[in-house]
């Protein structure tokens, strides 16, 4: 039985590592890069059901509904549906509030997480092409 390297192939093993590697290396830079900034706090609308701007601290009140018919009766479906609801557009309201921003760096700086991060794409896809 022949002996198969990266990806099955004959050989490619140092192109696989070194691929591996310089992809690592890019994606870590160019993540800690990216500065998130949230937009979240009460009165902030976070989206629109029907043209009417619905806001965080509007979210609260069908949950406190909700809990508030839960405790008073536990099978209550009306209050499970507000109280998980409320949960989940809340949830929902922060990720969507969620700005990205690249912070300040050189041309050089990116141009290194660049050549890093598609060249070792680069270089690990071409470890899995055969000879």
């Amino acid at each position: 039985m022949p002996y198969r390297g990266a990806g099955g192939t004959n050989g490619g093993e140092g192109s696989f590592l070194i691929g591996i590697i310089m992809m690592i290396a890019g994606g870590y830079l160019l993540l800690k890069g990216i500065m998130v900034r949230p937009q979240f706090g009460f009165g902030n609308q976070m989206f629109a059901v029907g043209g009417f701007p619905v806001t965080t601290g509007l979210v609260l009140v069908p949950f406190a509904f909700g809990v508030g018919m839960i405790f008073y009766n536990s099978r209550n479906w009306i209050g499970w549906v507000l109280a998980l609801g409320s949960v989940l557009a809340l949830v929902v309201g922060v990720i969507a509030s969620i700005n990205f921003t690249l912070v300040r760096m050189s041309a050089f700086d990116l141009l290194m997480i660049m050549i890093l991060l598609i060249g070792g794409i680069g270089l690990f896809l071409r470890s899995l092409r055969g000879r």
